[in-house]
């Protein structure tokens, strides 16, 4: 029957947007710069220089809390992804409802990954040489 869900997917997206209520609840509550809980970045902790997703912890924190520039401040990077995120979690949705659907596949492009790849790489190269 088409767009019939199946018990084994409907429980992994009913778990996925639990761990994602909780994850939110938790970074709502607590700040990961004042916190010795939350993980510190290994490549940041080895070497010295902020990789792409460093502060994005941070980020998530401030989003939270509506406070934009803080989180642009922390990882513009992630500010930025946003809508592609968000575009990403509708097309993993559509999929799950109508898995005949190509929206998903064309936000998968390997134009569109390896372009936000390149752009990735960029910004980690200039965080660390302009230092944000």
């Amino acid at each position: 029957m088409p767009g019939f869900i199946s018990r084994k997917k409907l429980v992994y997206f009913i778990a996925g947007a639990f761990v994602l209520i909780v994850g939110g609840i938790i970074y709502f509550q607590y700040n990961p710069a004042a916190n010795i809980w939350f993980p510190k970045c290994p490549f940041l902790m080895a070497t010295g220089l902020k990789c792409p997703g460093c502060g994005s912890q941070r980020a998530v924190h401030a989003l939270l809390h509506f406070d934009f520039c803080s989180a642009f401040i922390h990882n513009a990077l992630l500010i930025i992804s946003i809508p592609y995120i968000l575009l990403l979690i509708a097309g993993y949705i559509v999929r799950f409802v109508r898995p005949q659907s190509l929206f998903p596949v064309r936000l998968q492009h390997p134009v569109i990954i390896w372009s936000y790849f390149a752009f990735a790489v960029v910004f980690w190269i200039m965080r660390n040489i302009l230092d944000f």
